[in-house]
């Protein structure tokens, strides 16, 4: 039998940037809230001996433990879907701070054009620039009724930038930090771009480029450009994470606390409502009801659907009739890119997870697709986040791979290389949905997730298009050897991508096209929210994160005022 606790206002299930986000502004409002994280309790501390890239970045350390939980992967329905044993296309977190502890630090606004991307596709393109396949749809909001979302995200991470992007949407303020050191490695991507006719500038980055206090009282670090940041915690705290600012605000108010090692495995409903959730101690093996006015699900894109499903709330989509819209509109991104191997040495092996300049002539509509077999595209970058000795070993093609050859080809191009890679857009397919696995359960005997998806027509040429973009800079760049990425075939869940995941809970305007409204509102269960990358409705040309952090102080603002009034906040 399961022990129901002591009623909470607001139950959170997951702690990372969504539910520290959700935490902080709540608790800060006076309501009581709890935080369930199934991982455990870490921060700076436990980030003092994190240099190790066989335990972090190898071995994954700071990841989800795939043996109790993980997913099921097929690339169509007439495959069998079979689990993922190993990380590998993306990194899931676990424990306080999720995935916001090991990110890069890349932080991006989406661009206005993603939002309606469906109203101005037809109109500038018509209707059938893209297939009845493809079910690409506006999100609800614009960018401007987002911008100040945004603006509060930055300056509670403190990003560092540059306002010299002529694509992006208007700011109402400045980056709170200036940007990152501009390296030799970036002026050569700088010089090379702006030479083609391009519009480069500095990446912004959650790596701060000096001390900074947030509107909350939070200090961040500088960074120190030790090239640890994706994998791995920042034991100097200099990269911004939830366990540096948004936790320790909640904290601070007394209305807030953490459960760890609670698993949640089900949110109870009854009627319209929810009534809390049911969670496991994976220590002891008991199980727990959490009353609670308000379920907010802020685990990761996979975990939030999974939930979802499990607990029977909402329709699940359904491919063949199109019908249902859980689980509907999962989107990946593509990786278009260039390799050059260059004469000199350089400095590859400091940086940051977040150091680089980007050009952004090639994303969103920037520029016009009327004679394109795609829509969309991607910010194209070169980073400097630090190369390390084991994951790094870049090779000129029809090199040996053993022996004496292969060994002086490694020493020689360690510090010779460099990559211009794009993030690509990617847009929802009928055939690329998440559902639950008919065969395969977790630890805890809930069934898997199961994950059907393949790269698309319009995945592959934007893929081709966007490579020759990157050939074209890095030859600029003086690389003696360019070689472009390899031809998109079918996705591989097996080597890393990108933890960009979105889609299955997405937005949207009505029940009929969307799991929650624009408010992040479950349209089943009012005191219902659901806040993630999943709520996108197809993926962009950027990191996710930074939209998921206007999206979540949104959410929040419906949260307290749906706490005092009840009722569809739309």
């Amino acid at each position: 039998m399961a022990t129901t606790l002591d009623k909470v206002d607001v139950v959170t299930v997951g702690v990372g940037w969504m539910g520290g986000i959700i935490g902080a502004e709540c608790a800060k409002a006076g309501l009581k809230v709890l935080g369930l994280e199934r991982g455990k309790e870490r921060g700076t501390a436990d980030y003092l001996m994190i240099h190790d890239e066989f335990r972090y970045g190898i071995r994954y350390d700071l990841m989800q433990d795939l043996s109790k939980e993980t997913i099921t992967f097929r690339n169509d329905r007439k495959m069998r879907a079979l689990p993922m044993r190993q990380m590998g296309s993306f990194l899931l977190g676990e424990g306080l701070g999720g995935a916001g502890t090991h990110w890069n630090g890349h932080n991006w606004r989406f661009l206005p054009y993603d939002f309606e991307i469906k109203t101005i596709t037809d109109q500038k393109y018509g209707k059938d620039k893209l297939s009845s396949d493809y079910l690409l749809q506006d999100w609800g909001v614009t960018y401007d009724e987002l911008e100040p979302y945004f603006d509060k995200f930055e300056k509670t991470a403190g990003i560092s930038g540059e306002d010299t992007n002529p694509f992006w949407g208007k700011r109402s303020s400045d980056f709170p930090t200036p940007p990152m050191k501009k390296t030799p490695i970036l002026k050569k991507f700088e010089t090379a771009t702006s030479n083609l006719g391009y519009s480069p500038f500095m990446l912004p980055s959650a790596n701060l480029s000096e001390a900074y206090t947030n509107p909350d009282g939070e200090s961040i670090a500088p960074c120190q450009y030790c090239g640890f940041c994706d994998r791995f915690g920042c034991e100097y705290g200099a990269k911004t994470s939830p366990e540096i600012t948004v936790i320790p605000t909640a904290r601070k108010t007394g209305n807030y606390d953490v459960r760890f090692h609670a698993n949640v495995v089900e949110v109870l409903k009854k009627g319209d409502k929810v009534t809390g959730v049911k969670y496991i101690d994976t220590q002891t093996g008991e199980e727990f009801i959490q009353p609670a006015e308000v379920v907010v699900l802020t685990s990761y894109v996979m975990n939030n659907a999974k939930l979802l499903m499990v607990s029977g709330i909402g329709e699940v989509y359904d491919p063949d009739t199109g019908k249902g819209t859980l689980g509907k509109n999962y989107c990946y991104q593509i990786l278009p890119g260039a390799t050059g191997f260059f004469e000199e040495k350089m400095n590859t092996f400091m940086g940051a997870g977040a150091l680089g300049m980007t050009i952004d002539d090639f994303n969103g509509d920037n520029f016009d697709h009327s004679d394109l077999d795609f829509i969309h595209g991607a910010s194209l970058s070169l980073t400097q986040p630090g190369v390390r000795p084991i994951a790094f070993n870049p090779l000129p093609p029809d090199t040996p791979v053993w022996g004496p050859e292969f060994k002086k080809a490694s020493i020689h191009n360690f510090n010779r290389t460099l990559s211009v890679s794009g993030q690509g857009a990617s847009m929802p397919h009928k055939e690329n949905f998440l559902s639950l696995d008919p065969v395969y359960k977790d630890a805890y005997g809930v069934p898997l997730l199961r994950l059907t998806y393949n790269f698309t027509e319009q995945d592959r040429n934007l893929h081709k298009y966007l490579t020759e973009k990157c050939v074209e800079i890095i030859e600029e760049m003086g690389a003696k050897t360019a070689v472009p990425g390899n031809p998109l075939t079918n996705y591989d869940i097996v080597p890393y991508q990108t933890t960009h995941n979105t889609g299955g809970t997405i937005m949207g305007t009505s029940p009929e096209n969307s799991v929650v409204n624009t408010q992040l509102q479950h349209w089943d269960a009012e005191n219902l929210f659901v806040i993630g990358a999943g709520n996108f409705t197809h993926n962009g040309g950027y990191n996710p994160t930074g939209t998921i952090g206007a999206l979540a102080y949104r959410a929040s603002e419906g949260i307290l005022k749906y706490s005092k009034n009840g009722g569809s906040l739309v």
